[in-house]
């Protein structure tokens, strides 16, 4: 079994965790794919700090690479990236607002 490359964008990401959040490093759950896509971390409602995504830029990610339109790419977001718990550490994701 060949073992996939480690992107630069998850490099930094991981490096990030592991100076940031030490104790966390082995916990926080990152969502394959959507390094582009990576903001920061929080503390969710348990206090357990979790990765959060942007959701367009994720939503426009599956677009491309389900080669569908946004529509389509929202519903297969709702529907299998933000139904689907994974744990105390599921990822949240951020409806980014800009001025």
């Amino acid at each position: 079994m060949a073992i996939a490359k480690m992107s630069k964008a998850r490099k930094e990401i991981s490096q990030f965790i592991e100076i940031n959040y030490p104790d966390f490093k082995d916990n926080i759950l990152l969502a394959d794919g959507f390094d582009n896509c990576f903001i920061g971390i929080v503390n969710n409602e348990n206090g357990n700090p979790v990765a959060v995504y942007d959701k367009w830029k994720m939503i426009k990610q599956l677009a491309k690479d389900l080669k569908s339109d946004d529509g389509e790419a929202l519903e297969y977001f709702n529907f299998n990236i933000t139904g689907a718990y994974v744990g105390e550490y599921t990822p949240k994701y951020l409806d980014k607002y800009e001025v």
